[in-house]
This record gives C-alpha cells, structure tokens and sequence, in this order.
C-alpha cells in the first residue's frame, strides 16, 4: 500500500507564490515518474509537470518558467513551487506516483490540496 499526502495549498493574490508539497508513504520498494495535475472548476483534470526518477522535467506550456517540478527520492517527496501566481491557476492539485513493489506497480494518488488564487 501507499499514500499520497499533499499540503500547501492555501488562498494567494495575484503575482504570489506557493510550494506543495507530496509525501509518499508505506511499502513499497521505489517512485518512478512523479507528477503534478490540477482540476479548476467546471473542466478537466490536466497534466502541470511531471519529473522522473532522474530529475527530468516536463511541463505544461501554462506553467512554464513559473512552476518548478522538484522532488527529494531519499524522503519520498514531491514539491512544486509556484510563482507569478494567476487567477487561472485556481484549481484542486493532485499529486501522482508511479509506485513500484516487490510484486506489481500502482499509478497512485493524493486526495488533492486546493489552490485559490485571487485577482
């Protein structure tokens, strides 16, 4: 089993900054690909950036040169730090995780923090 814990998420004015944060946690032998998505109101789940195991990064045009994907594999934990905050960046964000084991694999995920972003 796994868990995905996210926090920092919170109320920001326009042109702010927040870091979330994702820590994984159970038993599990390692993290693959770890990412970020969010859900605004009214549409779609979509992908914010991801990062390998490696430390590649990938994100969505959105967010980039704004949002910065990192992770600390020694501590299981995902962070993203978002700067020049917009109000269309208002949206619950998940945290996902490509969770290997001793036997099998889960795409798991976090219950999700909200992030509000006033103009």
């Amino acid at each position: 089993q796994v868990q995905l814990v996210e926090s920092g998420g919170g109320l920001v004015q326009a042109g702010g900054s927040l870091r979330l944060s994702c820590a994984a946690s159970g038993r599990f032998s390692s993290i693959n690909t770890m990412g970020w998505y969010r859900r605004a109101p009214g549409k779609q789940r979509e992908l914010v950036a991801t990062i390998t195991s490696g430390g590649s990064t990938d994100y969505a045009d959105s967010v980039k040169g704004r949002f910065t994907i990192s992770r600390d594999n020694a501590k299981n934990t995902l962070y993203l730090q978002m700067n020049s905050l917009k109000p269309e960046d208002t949206a619950v964000y998940y945290c996902n995780a490509g969770v290997r084991f001793a036997v099998g694999a889960l795409d798991a995920w976090g219950q999700g923090t909200l992030v509000t972003v006033s103009s």
